[in-house]
């Protein structure tokens, strides 16, 4: 093996030109999403009222493998992109583990995340198209951060629901947010119709991200030239987040690497499809067989716990229905939950491979033991890690720990999506020992189950 350097950029010429369509290569598709009123697949004409054509197009398209990226989107990505993969040497000297460790570092942007790849590629469509405006939902605030530096390179509006526990946990995040242009508002709020009939159901609610998403549809659907944007979840995000894994899979290349586990965290889907979607093309087509972990929180553990079946996107069921693993639309997580991972679904496409087998393993972790590696990590690695992140850094963690036991030298790769300067307040509550580990009963999650829709022949 050649000599690992601590830190890999590849060349401008070797960054991918082309975006990976994962559904190509998949041996069942996805179930379709569906029109609420007829049950019936939805057509791209149906979705034009919320989302860009071309990114319609990309949200049904199942059959193109590569998609050229437009130049103008290069043009930005070359500003921070390509993202270093690292190999952990500090990590795995403190762990004493046998096992290398890599992970992919998509915190050297503005936004602190990798949200800004499909963000830049979402403004970008919007503009091509001759919208007036966005409007979009933030959970912990780093897909609505992304999504107003792409506004404003492209001079577009921007309106921002934000869920409300991280409107009230994190004020510079909306501070960020308004620098770039945006207007932010607390969701769910009295400025939309489902926004007040939740607020009339629960005054005290503290929001989740089917509420803002519901939120932002209507503002969007209600306002002449404005078109709805989403972070996460669906396959159009998950399209553009494959610049993550593409790079990753040169990198290793490069160092004549190839991961045995892959690891990502695991909210809405965005981060995790994006980095195993190369290498799950490998396993599909039978050329390797890494072995993919898929990361949650007990709070939200929509693929430990949740049922795969048809579900609203959203709290306010005015989004077609998708099959994921979900929790139902109306559950909320619990507001101490420091973490953006708090969708009550998963991306069709990641449900859709781990219930056909190909993804592994899902892990849900409290909130305590994600803290506690971030803290380690932080102390070895000098990154400050995103909560969400060190979900992932968690499990890698504990695999490292596995190699050591048995004395395997496994290679193991993990998405380190951002970083974590704007949740200092969930780190001083780790730290002063009032961070509590909340994980839904059955019942709560019952009562989730009980609401979803009725659709014959497609529940588990």
């Amino acid at each position: 093996m050649k000599n690992v350097p601590y830190r890999l950029y590849l060349t401008e010429e070797q960054m991918p030109k082309q975006w990976y369509n994962l559904r190509a290569d998949m041996k069942e598709q996805p179930d379709p999403m569906l029109n609420p009123a007829t049950l019936k697949p939805i057509c791209k004409e149906e979705l034009y009222p919320i989302f860009c054509r071309e990114l319609a197009h990309q949200e049904l398209d199942a059959e193109t493998r590569y998609v050229d990226i437009p130049e103008e989107i290069r043009q930005m990505y070359r500003v921070y992109r390509p993202s270093p993969l690292i190999r952990a040497y500090n990590l795995e000297k403190e762990l004493g583990t046998p096992a290398k460790i890599y992970y992919k570092f998509e915190g050297n942007n503005t936004s602190g995340s990798h949200k800004l790849n499909s963000a830049i590629a979402q403004a970008y469509y919007a503009k091509k198209e001759g919208m007036k405006g966005l409007t979009t939902e933030t959970g912990a605030g780093q897909w609505g951060t992304a999504l107003s530096e792409a506004c404003a390179y492209f001079n577009l509006p921007l309106t921002v629901f934000m869920v409300k526990a991280s409107y009230e946990q994190k004020p510079y995040r909306k501070a960020v947010m308004q620098t770039f242009g945006a207007e932010v508002i607390a969701s769910p709020s009295n400025q939309t119709q489902v926004g007040r009939a939740i607020l009339a159901n629960d005054p005290n609610t503290t929001g989740s991200l089917g509420c803002a998403i519901s939120e932002a549809i209507e503002r969007a659907v209600s306002s002449d030239g404005y078109r709805y944007v989403l972070g996460s979840v669906l396959n159009q995000v998950l399209l553009h987040q494959s610049i993550i894994g593409l790079e990753s899979k040169t990198a290793m290349e490069l160092l004549d690497e190839y991961p045995d586990i892959i690891i990502g965290c695991a909210g809405g889907g965005s981060n995790l499809g994006g980095l195993i979607a190369p290498f799950m093309q490998d396993k599909l087509l039978g050329k390797a067989n890494p072995y993919f972990i898929a990361v949650e929180p007990a709070s939200c553990p929509s693929m430990t716990r949740g049922r795969y079946a048809y579900d609203y996107c959203d709290t306010g069921k005015v989004t077609p229905m998708a099959r994921m693993y979900t929790l139902g639309s109306g559950f909320i997580p619990s507001a101490n939950h420091a973490g953006g991972l708090r969708y009550h679904g998963m991306s069709p496409i990641v449900s859709k491979l781990y219930h056909d087998g190909y993804l592994d393993e899902a892990r849900a972790v409290e909130q305590t033991k994600v803290f506690e590696a971030a803290t380690l990590f932080s102390r070895v690695e000098t990154i400050l890690p995103a909560p969400e992140s060190s979900h992932a850094i968690r499990v890698a963690i504990d695999e490292a720990l596995k190699c050591k036991e048995t004395g395997e030298q496994k290679t193991i790769l993990f998405g380190l999506t951002g970083t974590g300067y704007f949740d200092m307040t969930a780190y001083a509550a780790y730290h002063e020992h009032r961070m509590t580990d909340y994980i839904p009963t059955d019942e709560d999650l019952q009562r989730g189950f009980d609401a979803l829709p009725n659709v014959p022949g497609a529940q588990e």
